[in-house]
């Protein structure tokens, strides 16, 4: 598609399940394949795009989405829901260490431009969950990919994760995965769970 064509039409759209940077080439690559989708700038969560408007439009989009597991949103509350899911993964699983440094509730209001009591509210309205309940769900998950890895300590785990000593990363760990640390370690199945799926 040659950029500037008088029938392209320039959006921004959110997209459901984006939880990983695979996520963002996978959206990238299945949008240009088509030929009539030009993707300007892509983050977790959302992307600009222009199409050319005569041979595509969002229904399409939205079904080339579908195909790999994403989709379109085009209810404010869904979007910001998804802004907030983006952001938490963001920080946790890109976020260098930011984790023992930042309060998630002082990083997600920063983030997202609202209060965190409003962030909180919709989120718990509109899944079904707390948003704390959702930040410890992910923190897991990173926990068992850097136990996975074998190449850090839990004190190092726990001081990256921001919690306060082993023993409380170990309690919340078997809350949540059901199993101790030991036994998920002896696992050869690792039990990780798809990010997108963790409030389904």
């Amino acid at each position: 598609m040659q950029p500037g064509n008088f029938n392209t039409t320039r959006a921004l759209i959110h997209i459901k399940n984006m939880v990983s940077n695979s996520c963002i080439r996978i959206v990238e690559q299945e949008l240009g394949r088509t030929g009539f989708v030009q993707v300007l700038r892509i983050k977790l969560g959302e992307a600009e795009i222009q199409f050319d408007a005569q041979v595509m439009n969002m229904d399409t989009i939205d079904l080339i989405l579908r195909k790999n597991g994403f989709e379109l949103l085009k209810d404010i509350d869904k979007i910001l829901v998804e802004q907030i899911k983006s952001a938490i993964i963001q920080l946790i699983f890109y976020g260098n260490n930011a984790t023992s440094l930042m309060r998630n509730s002082d990083y997600l209001s920063e983030k997202l431009g609202q209060p965190y009591l409003h962030l909180s509210k919709m989120f718990s309205e509109k899944t079904g969950s707390t948003l704390e309940k959702y930040i410890i769900l992910i923190k897991v998950e990173k926990v068992k990919e850097l136990i996975s890895y074998d190449q850090l300590s839990l004190s190092e785990i726990a001081y990256m994760m921001g919690y306060s000593s082993v023993q409380y990363l170990s309690n919340q760990f078997k809350q949540v995965a059901g199993i101790t640390i030991s036994e998920y370690k002896s696992q050869r199945n690792n039990g990780r769970k798809s990010l997108s799926a963790l409030l389904d």
